[in-house]
């Protein structure tokens, strides 16, 4: 894992963190979202949000995938919820998105949870391990 994926996670949990303290938990996903992607590209950051997934299987592609909430700087991969609590689909989620596009490194962010700290999953491609 490149130094600088990790510093760009720190950027962002910083600033999810800050939101959440702002804004508190329990609103939809999509305020979250769009705030998020605010402040990050407020910070210079090039931010891209719902970002297309294609599925690619033996040489075709389906552009019926899926879609990224946020990318940012094409290395971090983010997924918003904003739910009571994180089950094990939301995980795979990410993992799967991290896979079809080649990320590193992604994070699940559950504005749902009381305390964000709570509610931040670090997500490796295991392809890149």
């Amino acid at each position: 894992m490149q130094m600088k994926e990790n510093d760009l996670g720190t950027k962002i949990l910083e600033a999810a963190i800050s939101i959440h303290r702002e804004l508190g938990p329990g609103l939809l996903e999509s305020v979250y979202e769009v705030i998020l992607c605010r402040e990050l590209k407020e910070f210079g950051l090039n931010v891209e949000r719902q970002v297309p997934i294609p599925i690619t299987h033996r040489g075709t592609r389906f552009e019926e995938g899926f879609r990224a909430d946020l990318i940012v700087e094409g290395m971090v991969l983010l997924e918003i919820k904003s739910v009571e609590r994180v089950i094990p689909s939301h995980k795979k989620q990410v993992q799967t998105y991290l896979r079809l596009t080649d990320i590193k490194l992604g994070y699940l962010l559950n504005f749902g949870e009381a305390v964000l700290r709570d509610g931040i999953t670090r997500c490796v491609n295991q392809l890149h391990e």
